[in-house]
């Protein structure tokens, strides 16, 4: 989970908040992806470019395991899903 912090940080500022949610946070399940959920404090100018990058180097830093990141910012819509990973998710 370092690895990812340090990815995060390192792109996004150290004001950025990370939380683990979906079939990662139940060991017992196994989950294949990691889904991560990016809390920012900024508003983000190209959300899918800066989504797929992190992606990217989080996969890299964690062996090739798949990577599924959800941004959230003040300009962003807020989707159900974002409400979902704010209260189950694991802040990292």
């Amino acid at each position: 989970m370092q690895a990812i912090r340090e990815v995060v940080r390192r792109e996004c500022g150290s004001t950025a908040r990370v939380r683990l949610f979906g079939s990662r946070l139940d060991d017992s399940r196994r989950g294949g992806d990691v889904d991560l959920l990016i809390e920012l404090d900024n508003p983000v100018e190209r959300p899918a470019l800066l989504s797929a990058r992190l992606s990217a180097l989080i996969s890299r830093s964690l062996g090739g395991r798949r990577v599924d990141v959800l941004l959230s910012a003040p300009n962003l819509t807020r989707q159900a899903v974002h409400r979902v990973a704010e209260q189950q998710g694991q802040l990292l």
